[in-house]
């Protein structure tokens, strides 16, 4: 048995618990003994006894104390048995404190993006805790939500393959507003601003688009990737193409930025245009380069023949060139979403229960 302690139940920890909850009834050997949001704690009792996933809600409303990260990770790390954190936020705050949930005994699951493609200083101290702790760090769904793209790479490596280029569309909401954009024909499709304005209400973007169309996630993707090759990625050297306009960029608001970009349509309907008239499509793309030092995002013009050209909805795809693989592995699928992130999540969490079963 191992316990679990879950930090964040928003979209994807409620879909993780649910997903948790259903495993429980057939599998008992993942226990979760507390929960967490940004107000409230709820910790088990009978100390260290399961909680009810099929009432966690309520419980947590009605029963719950102050949050208190520190009382909970104590909580946490005082189990009899083994135990993982898992962190569901995009926090900051909480990531920094890896090392320290490592140094008090244990295993971290997560797909918060910030450990790993954060400073540097912090990413290499969360890989010595872990390792002087003997502890598992698994972040499977930092990249790719649930597709197997952390794990295929590490076992590359691992096997002593040679990385020769990583490359891939790494944003859902990138993926889709590219594939609805570069399919349109020259007189009837949507201009740039309409698809990004569908996008935003079918809830494919951030709050604010900007934060998707300026190339931030993508460039947190191929830094965590980078570093897994050995490669010193950081985002302040990252060559990262922003695609918002620059007179766009510090609007005060998501909504003025979107009443104004149709002032751009012409822009990309240019770079459409000109992607099309040398048979290409537009992809915004993340490379990681350990040869060649090429690292980067970017949008690019890709031949139709690319494997990338032909990518439907908000699919993602990483195609890894290594000595073994100079034709592309390539991976494909869902890279967002809460219940594929969940996944994710509880794949890690399988991982950890079946190393300290043996």
């Amino acid at each position: 048995m191992i316990n679990v302690g879950i930090i964040g139940v928003g979209l994807v920890g409620s879909e993780l618990i649910s997903q948790l909850a259903v495993h429980a009834s057939s599998t008992p050997r993942i226990s979760v003994i507390a929960l967490t949001n940004s107000s409230k704690q709820l910790l088990s009792t009978p100390t260290y006894s399961p909680l009810d996933l099929s009432t966690w809600k309520q419980t947590l409303q009605t029963q719950g104390t102050t949050a208190n990260l520190s009382a909970f990770i104590d909580y946490v790390s005082c189990s009899p048995t083994p135990a993982i954190i898992v962190d569901n936020t995009a926090s900051q705050e909480i990531a920094s404190q890896y090392p320290l949930f490592l140094k008090k005994g244990l295993h971290v699951v997560t797909p918060n993006k910030k450990a790993f493609s954060g400073a540097e200083t912090l990413y290499k101290e969360i890989m010595e805790e872990a390792k002087k702790n003997k502890k598992l760090v698994f972040n499977e769904s930092t990249v790719g939500a649930g597709l197997p793209v952390i794990s295929t790479l590490k076992d590359l490596i691992r096997t002593g393959d040679k990385i020769n280029r990583i490359e891939g569309i790494f944003s859902g909401t990138l993926s889709y507003i590219f594939n609805e954009f570069s399919k349109s024909g020259d007189d009837k499709g949507q201009p740039f601003s309409e698809i990004v304005k569908v996008a935003k209400e079918n809830g494919y973007t951030e709050p604010d688009p900007r934060d998707d169309l300026n190339g931030l996630d993508v460039a947190r993707k191929v830094v965590i990737l980078g570093r897994i090759t050995g490669m010193n990625l950081s985002l302040d050297t990252l060559p990262v193409e922003n695609i918002v306009p620059e007179p766009l960029r510090n609007l005060a608001t998501s909504s003025e930025f979107l009443s104004r970009l149709s002032e751009f349509d012409s822009h990309f309907d240019n770079l459409k245009q000109t992607a099309k008239n040398n048979n290409q499509t537009l992809r915004y793309v993340g490379v990681i380069d350990p040869i060649g030092g090429e690292s980067g995002v970017k949008l690019v013009s890709l031949p139709s023949s690319h494997p990338f050209a032909s990518l439907k909805g908000s699919d993602n795809i990483i195609a890894f060139t290594t000595q073994r693989f100079p034709n592309p592995l390539i991976i494909q699928g869902a890279g967002a979403g809460a219940a594929v992130t969940a996944f994710g999540i509880f794949s890690d969490i399988l991982k950890i229960a079946d190393r300290t079963d043996s």
